[in-house]
C-alpha cells in the first residue's frame, strides 16, 4: 500500500553565478529537505549554472534579465502546486522549513503565500525590511503581510498563476509588494511567518544611482499597474514624501525625481488595478496600499 502523497514544491533558485559557495550551501539546505518532494532548477541569470547537485536542472539565461523575469524563467521547469523560491546568498537552517510551510497550505486554502523570518546567521541586526509590516515590533510574532522580502518565499502555484508572475518590468526593487498585492487580490492573503526562520547575510542594499532611480520608478508603476487612480495618485504622493524625507544627498534626490519622471512617462506595463474589496481586506488586515 501507497503511503501518503508527499507535498511537492518547484523550487527556483536565481543566480548570477558570482556566489559558488553560497549556492552550493543553498542547494544543499533544499535536498536536505524531509518530508516533501522538490524539483528544484538554478537559474543563471547571464551565467551557465554548472557543478550542480544530482536531480537538479540548469537554465541558462544568455543575458542578465533582472531579478522578476529571472525567477519567472525558472517555473515553467519544475513541478508542484506549491512553490518556493530562493537567493543564492539565501538558505534553509532546519530540514522541516518546507514542510512546516506545506502544511500551512494544506490547513489554510485561503493562504496565498509565506514569507518566514530572515536571520543573519551570524547574528547581525535584520534590517528593518525584512519584517514587512509599518510597526517591526516583535519579529518572531506572525502577522498578514502587504509585502514580502523575495528572497526566501513559498506560494501556491494557483496563486503566482493568478498574480502573472512576478513583474518583469521592474527589474530590480518592490517586486514583492506587487506579488503580494496581487496574491492578495486573488482572494488569497500573504502571512509573515516568525517563526519559521531561513538564514541570509544581513547586507544593506548599495546606495548607486540606480538603486535610487528604480526605486522611485517603480513605486509609480506599483500604482499605475494596480491600483485604482484615487488610491494610486495618494500611494504616489505619501512615498513621494516619504522619500523626501529620507534623501541625504543631491545626486541621490536628482535621481529620484528622475525614477519618479520615468514611472509616470513610460510604460511599466499592463495595468490591472485590484478591487475595491481587496482595498478593504487590505485595510482590515492593517495596512491598506497607500504606504
Amino acid at each position: 500500500m501507497r503511503g501518503p502523497e508527499r507535498p511537492k514544491f518547484g523550487v527556483v533558485v536565481l543566480t548570477m553565478g558570482n556566489r559558488p559557495d553560497d549556492l552550493k550551501r543553498g542547494l544543499t539546505s533544499l535536498t536536505s529537505q524531509r518530508d516533501v518532494e522538490v524539483d528544484v532548477v538554478v537559474v543563471g541569470n547571464g551565467w551557465q549554472p554548472v557543478g550542480l547537485p544530482d536531480g537538479v536542472k540548469a537554465k541558462s539565461l544568455p543575458e542578465n534579465l533582472g531579478i522578476p523575469a529571472g525567477r519567472n524563467a525558472g517555473v515553467s521547469l519544475v513541478e508542484g502546486e506549491l512553490l518556493f523560491f530562493l537567493d543564492d546568498d539565501a538558505c534553509l537552517p532546519e530540514d522541516d522549513i518546507l514542510a512546516r510551510m506545506a502544511a500551512q497550505f494544506e490547513a489554510d486554502p485561503t493562504l496565498g503565500m509565506i514569507q518566514p523570518r530572515v536571520v543573519d546567521p551570524d547574528g547581525r541586526e535584520a534590517p528593518r525590511r525584512w519584517i514587512p509590516r509599518v510597526r517591526v515590533g516583535d519579529p518572531t510574532q506572525s502577522s498578514p503581510a502587504m509585502n514580502v522580502w523575495e528572497g526566501a518565499v513559498a506560494i501556491r502555484r494557483a496563486a503566482f498563476e493568478f498574480a502573472g508572475g512576478w513583474p518583469e518590468p521592474f527589474w530590480y526593487a518592490h517586486e514583492g509588494i506587487e506579488l503580494a498585492w496581487r496574491v492578495w487580490d486573488g482572494g488569497f492573503y500573504v502571512r509573515y511567518d516568525g517563526e519559521i526562520e531561513v538564514h541570509h547575510p544581513a547586507i544593506q542594499p548599495t546606495r548607486h544611482a540606480e538603486f535610487y532611480r528604480f526605486q522611485a520608478r517603480n513605486r509609480v508603476w506599483l500604482a499605475r499597474r494596480n491600483l485604482p487612480l484615487p488610491v494610486g495618485v495618494i500611494y504616489v504622493l505619501v512615498w513621494a514624501g516619504v522619500s523626501a524625507l529620507r534623501l541625504r544627498s543631491r545626486p541621490a534626490l536628482l535621481e529620484t525625481l528622475r525614477g519618479y519622471r520615468i514611472g509616470l512617462t513610460e510604460s511599466g506595463g499592463q495595468r490591472r488595478p485590484m478591487s475595491w474589496r481587496t482595498i478593504w481586506r487590505m485595510t482590515r488586515a492593517g495596512r491598506p496600499p497607500i504606504i
